[in-house]
């Protein structure tokens, strides 16, 4: 038993903020070590012959020095429970069901905790629970425990109670009604039935009050043409797993079109069944992941899409609006007659952010009378209105407004017109802004009134028409913070809390749900909801379509990156360091052109002799404003004439330095409009990108991707389209399966784990990689350290792309390689398939350890750090580990991680693990690793065997699907199963025997327990 008694070297460790105690703890070796002493001088060492004797006397110290220095842990304090609370257990998680939603994200969620603390979001999977948790809404839970959060209101930016700030605000309205000036409330998209209702209150109790929604990111085309056809500000809620045919026009709705959400109900058409798939046609102009996972996919500038999308509107409907003239204008006729053919199995998507356009997407819609169309629901995640917040600065300007009170917004940091909005708020008597970060516009207000992590807060929710959500805090605040609906009330005078007004608004939603019920579940399904009729004016929005003007110099395209989104946790170092899935860089935005423009403007990416990836610089203006030295991604697939560049970068207000990285693309978002007129020059200098695609690939190695196309998985036999790799054995060819260098011993007794990775239905959205963050501890390192290739995410998404048009031109391509020298040599040919074409295809391949049978690793290991267990996983016991990397060498997968450095409680590493508050969030069922040891996928160890240890308290067998990893259980597409192939009821032993399954690198004969399924595309 350990104990908690502190112990001290020196009197100075009694004083906690001594200079050299705080040095000493930053320092891995109390003294440096003394080799020059013990070996000689540096000059003397490097110049001399040393002997083998010498060489391991060297190496034999240093190492002993470090072990030494190893062993002294660190002493915690630990406080036991006075009154342990009832339904807290050491050592066991507690789950809680609610809903995230924060004006951009949103997820039907359970939040783990553990003594009481949150430490991990995953996905609330009852019946109705339809949006499961992104990359983001996996990370918001490290955002609780951001140090830069604001702790408590400020009044003229200095600290301030509560009673002062309600006091003050009262006194404002009184003023304004007595005045009769305007109060305006600036909210997000709220998508709360109780706090509009407590906003329509506040509105009737004050006159010239009035509410204003404001989304960062704008759906306002989309929304004002539902509203025209539909009668109400809302989106629709597509369901494409009942389409058979799926053509997209500049949507990205595996990505953050409209919010996105659309993963789960996509993946079930993309898994063939029965022979049949579903087919994707996808026309855009920056690469996205849905242009990634598409059979077909067609660059073209916005412009080209508009004519585009008027064309198909004719072939589908028989009208004959005229359009322009664009390039792959029979891929358009091709795509909008399979459209046609589909009838109501086809489905036309689209994301230009013109009210016509999304017009013509109702009109196509009707006539299909698409299935994925017609039975779909509505949204209220979006009610922005773009034409009011630019009414509401002009009446800021001119003095009209007397109080503005702000919440879930930062206008001075997404408005590109900002320094108007700054302006108009100098002029404004009371401003007010409900934020949990002292951000770019809580500075310059009158009040910064500190508002609660959603994880401590109560909210409801109507996310779709005919569901009702609960938001329940999981942890009490941990700041002086009140929600802004708290206040709310105080202002109208009503003496409830907030908890009590929603329980005493839920009776209209709750369909005879207990209130007890609904909380416990986190959402209550009131009914089935279907789209209304409506029509509007289609032709004459499509003639005004086909009229639209082309850019006169190159079309820029705004858009939101996987990890960063809108930028509300920018300073959120997961999220930061986590990879783009499709450019692979982290820790910057950038300007995304294409190949024939870099060329045109001698723009270039090059990779630097450590491996990391430099590329230009630009200038970039728009609309009269120059972004400034903006780095360059030269992008396969992107438009010719188009560049792309994401929102939610530059920030700086509230920020940590090392988070204070990229460009504002906000402030050339004009009219709220994604799409801008934007010239390009080359600007001096070169960037340097922390981009992980050229570290540890497995590019040009066979059995790694395996694709083949649905005609041949229908009418080929499977050992054709995935063959078993061949060796030979005694001058015969065998299967390499079927040949061991070692004696195998029984595994079908007790259980055993694989884990079954589906490549049709992954899109590379990166959950699984945030969930393994969380759950296993992983260390956040920083630019510098990626750009070393000394990453340390324990599962990596690789991408790649085609050299040729598509893979299978590849394999044809390298099947025809003959000698090592010529035109078809293979030393020239190989390199040539690095380079990706024009317009390449692309696939997603997540990979982790492989838990090999025959693990190449456990041999070489000298200590026997890494072994095999039982139940198939490959173990590492860390404390054993002395860092030779022997195991990483040997590895064919690359999947092994060495800590460089002592990443936990390091100045040198000050993100979250380095402060008390950011170390709430750790994991206590993982180590957290030390300098100098190999880590890796333990295929979640901690959690198969809390679930082992929960069967057996309960006195039952561990059910068939039951067993999960944080991978497997974030995974929202299917992609990934999990399980214990010793249980024949198991999903997992299903998937393991169809005929997609393989391994990687099936002849090396490791014999993984990791499999993959073939990817299958429609031809």
């Amino acid at each position: 038993m350990s104990s908690n008694k502190k112990y001290w070297k020196s009197v100075e460790e009694l004083n906690e903020n001594n200079s050299i105690v705080e040095a000493l703890r930053n320092n891995e070796f109390v003294e440096e070590i003394p080799t020059d002493e013990f070996l000689g001088d540096k000059d003397t060492l490097s110049s001399s012959s040393t002997t083998r004797r010498d060489f391991l006397k060297y190496v034999g110290f240093t190492t002993a020095a470090a072990t030494l220095a190893a062993c002294e842990g660190p002493v915690h304090k630990s406080i036991p429970y006075v009154v342990q609370p009832e339904q807290v257990i050491p050592g066991v998680a507690d789950y809680y069901a609610t809903t995230m939603f924060d004006g951009f994200d949103f997820a039907n969620i359970l939040v783990r905790t553990r003594e009481g603390r949150p430490i991990r979001i995953e996905n609330n999977t009852l019946e109705g629970a339809k949006f499961s948790a992104n990359a983001r809404v996996i990370a918001s839970v490290l955002s609780l425990y951001d140090n830069m959060r604001l702790k408590f209101p400020k009044i003229g930016n200095e600290s301030a109670q509560w009673n002062e700030v309600n006091q003050k605000i009262q006194q404002s309205l009184a003023d304004a009604k007595a005045k009769g000036k305007q109060v305006v409330v600036l909210t997000n998209t709220l998508a709360s039935p109780s706090t509009e209702k407590l906003i329509a209150e506040f509105v009737a109790k004050n006159p010239t009050a009035k509410h204003v929604v404001y989304d960062a990111v704008s759906e306002s085309a989309a929304l004002d043409a539902f509203e025209s056809v539909y009668g109400e500000r809302a989106l629709l809620d597509y369901d494409f797993s009942k389409a058979g045919t799926i053509v997209s026009v500049g949507a990205d709705f595996l990505g953050d079109w409209q919010g996105g959400g659309y993963n789960s109900s996509y993946a079930k058409g993309r898994i063939p069944q029965a022979g049949q798939m579903s087919k994707h046609i996808q026309f855009e102009s920056n690469m996205t992941l849905s242009g990634a996972a598409a059979d077909k996919r067609i660059p073209m500038s916005v412009y080209a899409q508009k004519q585009a999308l008027v064309k198909i509107f004719n072939i589908i409907t028989n009208s004959s609006i005229p359009t322009g003239k664009i390039d792959n204008e029979a891929e358009v006729v091709k795509a909008a007659n399979q459209l046609k053919d589909s009838k109501n199995k086809g489905l036309l998507v689209c994301g230009i952010q013109d009210k016509n356009a999304q017009l013509l997407v109702f009109a196509i819609n009707q006539v299909l009378t698409s299935e994925a169309f017609m039975a779909a629901g509505v949204r209220y995640t979006r009610k922005g209105s773009d034409a009011k917040v630019a009414e509401l600065i002009k009446d800021m300007n001119v003095g009209n407004v007397h109080t503005l009170i702000m919440s879930g917004v930062n206008p001075l940091y997404t408005l590109s017109n900002a320094k108007a909005f700054e302006t108009g708020l100098s002029k404004v008597t009371t401003s007010v802004a409900f934020t949990q970060k002292f951000d770019e516009t809580a500075e310059k207000v009158t009040i910064a009134a500190a508002t609660p992590h959603y994880l401590e807060s109560w909210n409801d929710y109507v996310l779709t028409k005919g569901t009702y959500s609960i938001a329940q805090p999981t942890i009490r605040p941990l700041f002086n913070t009140k929600q802004f609906q708290d206040c709310l009330l105080v202002w109208n005078g009503s003496p409830l809390t907030y908890y009590d007004y929603i329980k005493a608004n839920a009776s209209s939603y709750l369909n005879g749900t207990s209130w007890n019920k609904a909380v416990h579940d986190g959402l209550v399904v009131t009914s089935d909801s279907v789209l209304a009729s409506g029509t509007a004016d289609y032709s004459g929005a499509a003639t005004q379509l086909a009229q639209s003007a082309n850019a006169k110099n190159f079309e820029l395209l705004l858009y939101t990156k996987t990890g960063m989104g809108d930028g509300q946790q920018a300073n959120n170092p997961w999220l930061q360091e986590f990879p783009d899935p499709i450019t692979r860089v982290s820790w910057d935005n950038y300007v995304t052109v294409s190949k024939a423009d870099a060329e045109k403007l001698k723009l270039e990416n090059t990779i630097a002799d450590n491996g990391g990836l430099d590329g230009s610089y630009v200038n970039i203006s728009v609309n009269g404003l120059k972004l400034e030295n903006v780095p360059v991604i030269v992008q396969p697939g992107q438009a010719k004439g188009t560049l792309g560049l994401s929102l939610g970068y530059g920030r700086k207000a509230s920020m940590k330095e090392e988070m204070q990285v990229g460009v504002n693309a906000y402030s050339v978002y004009f009219n709220a409009s994604s799409l801008q007129d934007a010239t390009i020059e080359k600007a001096s200098g070169k960037h340097e990108f922390a981009c992980v695609q050229s570290q540890k690939t497995l590019m040009g190695r066979g059995d790694i991707l395996k694709e083949t196309t649905l005609a041949d998985y229908n009418k080929k036999d499977a050992k054709d389209w995935n063959p078993q790799p061949m060796v030979s054995l005694d001058h015969k060819e065998v299967e390499a399966t079927t040949v061991d260098l070692w004696e195998s011993f029984d595994r079908t007794t007790g259980h055993h784990f694989n884990l079954s990775i589906d490549l049709n239905a992954c899109t590379g959205c990166g959950a699984c990689v945030i969930a393994c963050h969380a759950e296993n501890n992983v260390p956040v390192v920083g630019k510098t350290e990626v750009r070393r290739s000394r990453d340390m995410h324990w599962l990596r998404i690789d991408r790649y792309y085609s050299s040729e048009d598509t893979f299978a031109a590849d394999v044809e391509k390298k099947e025809e390689f003959s000698g090592l020298w010529g035109e078809k040599g293979s030393l020239g040919g190989f390199g040539e398939l690095e380079h990706p074409a024009d317009n390449p295809q692309v696939s997603f391949q997540p990979v982790m350890c492989q838990h090999c049978n025959h693990a190449p690793c456990e041999t070489v290991c000298p200590v026997a750090a890494t072994s095999h267990g039982r139940q198939g996983q490959n173990h590492m016991a860390y404390n054993r580990c002395v860092g030779t990397r022997y195991c990483a060498n040997n590895c064919p997968y690359k999947v092994r991680r060495f800590n460089w450095f002592l990443y936990n409680n390091n100045d040198e590493f000050d993100f979250h693990m380095n402060d008390d508050l950011g170390r709430m969030v750790i994991n206590p069922d993982v180590n957290v690793r030390s300098r100098g040891v190999m880590e890796k996928c333990s295929m979640c160890i901690q959690m198969t065997q809390a679930t082992i240890l929960k069967a057996k308290r309960e006195g039952r067998p561990v059910n068939a699907d039951e067993f999960q990893t944080a991978c497997s259980s974030a995974c929202s597409t299917g992609a990934m199963v999990f399980g214990d192939v010793n249980n024949n009821d198991s999903q997992i032993t299903k998937v393991v025997a169809d005929k997609r399954a393989y391994h990687l690198l099936e002849h090396v004969g490791t014999k993984p327990n990791v499999v993959y399924q073939v990817k299958v595309r429609n031809s």
